[in-house]
């Protein structure tokens, strides 16, 4: 699926699991794609409820000819739902899926995180907040 088939707004949800620290933290917030001069900007905006505490959280991604790219224009990693993509960072490695359902009203992604600083998996759920 083309990320310009996933315009709006959606509700997030997110389920962050690090497993050596044996700590599970959530995210709720909201999940903007919109059209942007050259691709689509991947705005995330929450809350992250994490060991007692709740913390503001953002990330924006740009989709451009199928890559993602982080705010700063560093690649991420390629923009292929239904296929597992790998992004090597530092000496960690994150493996990741996109997952859109057919209607394009539900949109998943899993990423595990591992090597010698991390080893997490985050799970976010997001539903579309109407058409």
């Amino acid at each position: 699926m083309e990320a310009e088939g996933l315009l709006g707004r959606w509700e997030l949800r997110r389920r962050v699991a690090d497993r050596r620290a044996g700590l599970v933290g959530t995210v709720r917030g909201e999940l903007a794609l919109s059209t942007v001069d050259d691709g689509v900007r991947w705005a995330e905006t929450g809350t992250l409820h994490w060991d007692g505490r709740r913390l503001p959280v953002h990330r924006t991604l740009l989709v451009r000819d199928g890559f993602v790219y982080f705010e700063d224009g560093r690649p991420f990693h390629p923009w292929r739902p239904g296929e597992t993509v790998v992004h090597p960072c530092a000496a960690d490695v994150y493996t990741g899926l996109v997952v859109v359902d057919r209607d394009a009203t539900r949109l998943r992604t899993l990423w595990d995180v591992s090597g010698p600083a991390k080893d997490q998996r985050l799970v976010t759920r997001c539903v579309r907040l109407g058409r």
